[in-house]
């Protein structure tokens, strides 16, 4: 683990963001090259290019990065307005709280697509730290992302944060299972 003094946090649109996708990408190879995640190709670098490549265009599109004081990208998290007909959200259906659901269709629930720090920076509070300050940030009153199921420690994490679990869904056929999770205001 690498101790930082300081962490420098920087919003991004999403047109800022195409600018320095190398190293969000670089970010993203780093966190995955480890098990369970090597040779799954739902985790493989060229599939993720792609989803965050369209997560640019989407509405609400944000990125905050969190870099060291010589500059380093350490992590970051990035998400958008959630569509209230995404698959993966309409697919819980009645597990949806009412309200949450009134939320989505009036644009007011923020989805948060990633959440990552480099190995040797994590158990730091940097990942914390970002989630509080994009959550803080954006004009939608409630939160939802999905997480592995058996990801730790991510898992445990959210709840203690303030998440609770509605339901399991997964992204695609070949994805691992979610739990999907939300944010009340």
């Amino acid at each position: 683990m690498t101790a930082i003094a300081s962490l420098t946090v920087r919003r991004y649109s999403g047109e800022e963001a195409q600018e320095i996708a190398d190293e969000l990408i670089a970010v993203y190879a780093d966190v995955y090259n480890t098990p369970p995640y090597i040779g799954d190709t739902f985790f493989s670098v060229p599939t993720y290019i792609n989803r965050l490549h369209a997560a640019f265009e989407m509405k609400g599109f944000g990125v905050l990065t969190g870099r060291t004081d010589d500059g380093t990208l350490v992590g970051y998290i990035h998400g958008v307005n959630l569509d209230p007909e995404r698959p993966w959200w309409a697919s819980l259906g009645e597990a949806r709280p009412a309200d949450v659901v009134q939320a989505a269709e009036a644009g007011d629930v923020f989805w948060l697509r990633e959440l990552m720090t480099l190995p040797d920076y994590q158990n730091q509070g940097i990942g914390r730290r970002l989630h509080d300050a994009m959550v803080q940030s954006r004009p939608e009153a409630w939160t939802t992302l999905t997480c592995i199921a058996d990801n730790e420690p991510a898992r445990s994490a959210y709840p203690r944060w303030g998440y609770e679990v509605i339901g399991q869904i997964k992204h695609a056929e070949e994805s691992p299972l979610y739990d999907a999770m939300i944010l009340r205001p």
